[in-house]
């Protein structure tokens, strides 16, 4: 009953993004466009094959992000224009995503001294980890201070030291 359906709300998608002059982004790109040799069913490869067909014929701007890029089937990169890699942050925007999120807090010049430290030992921190940490801030009923706000960006990362130098993304 179910057969098919997939493909028809990814021509659907296309379509609805064509005719309104729209952007069309796909995140976790990786579970629609895997590598079709690794398929078990034939709707596995239907569902890459209808995307794939889609993506050569849309005239708008397709996007799509994974953090899985090897998983994607070959013939899928073929037909990005672009692919970009975001890469983890440099020392630098480290600390201007650290001031940004600190700006309503006093900070001393020792103190800063102390988390320029602790940051420039944390290569491989990510935009989205300021994010969860700005979220997890907000749920909190005080605010949280400036080494609380490190040691939280220190778990994060430590939570995926395995995956490091990953691709995050491409367009």
């Amino acid at each position: 009953m179910w057969l098919g359906e997939t493909e028809k709300m990814i021509r659907a998608a296309f379509d609805e993004a064509q005719d309104e002059g729209g952007l069309l982004l796909i995140d976790e790109a990786d579970s629609f466009l895997s590598e079709r040799s690794a398929a078990c069913h034939g709707w596995e490869r239907s569902q890459v094959n209808e995307l794939l067909h889609c993506m050569e014929r849309f005239d708008g701007i397709f996007i799509a992000a994974t953090n899985m890029i090897e998983a994607l089937d070959k013939a899928s990169l073929r037909r990005f224009t672009y692919k970009v890699e975001f890469l983890p942050l440099s020392f630098d925007q480290r600390m201007a995503m650290l001031r940004d999120q600190l700006r309503a807090s006093p900070v001393s010049d020792e103190q800063w001294l102390h988390l320029r430290n602790r940051l420039g030992r944390l290569d491989g921190l990510t935009v989205g980890d300021f994010a969860v940490v700005a979220a997890q801030s907000a749920v909190r009923k005080r605010d949280i201070t400036a080494e609380e706000r490190v040691a939280m960006l220190e778990a994060e990362l430590r939570l995926r030291l395995p995956s490091r130098g990953r691709v995050l993304g491409f367009l």
